[in-house]
């Protein structure tokens, strides 16, 4: 799909992941094309599901789970889906991609507290088809381009 991309679809892209409420016009000016151009190319690369939706990005201070960490995850042969079925129900994640290497999966997640952080962890090392979880507490982003 991402050989659908011009150069100036791109340039678009990058402007929306820094602001995605940055109005048309100002897109326009920047990319140097009318706003009919950009409006245009907006509805294309949504309709292509190449641009998926907009989102809120909050600030480490203002967001409302309090401690995130990345988690590992091994996972017995052929349990995968098993196992990403049994994760999705957790609220906690956030994200839960597969990996290549010594792991299987890994995940983000978001707790309040660490007493909620430390459940999740124990559920997740509960699901059945799991071997083995590492995980690593974020102290700070530094850069969150998504």
């Amino acid at each position: 799909m991402t050989k659908l991309l011009s150069d100036k679809d791109r340039e678009l892209i990058a402007l929306l992941q820094i602001n995605a409420r940055e109005p048309v016009a100002s897109l326009a000016r920047k990319l140097n094309v009318s706003r009919t151009t950009v409006q245009d190319r907006l509805r294309r690369l949504e309709e292509n599901r190449i641009i998926l939706g907009y989102g809120l990005r909050l600030t480490d201070d203002a967001a409302v789970t309090g401690i995130k960490a990345f988690v590992t995850i091994e996972v017995e042969p052929r349990r995968t889906q098993d196992v990403v079925r049994a994760l999705v129900r957790l609220q906690q994640i956030e994200s839960l991609h597969t990996v290549s290497g010594k792991f299987d999966l890994i995940a983000r997640l978001g707790a309040g507290t660490a007493d909620e952080l430390d459940g999740v962890l124990d559920r997740i090392g509960q699901v059945p088809g799991v071997t083995g979880t590492e995980s690593a507490i974020i102290l700070s982003t530094k850069l969150a381009r998504r």
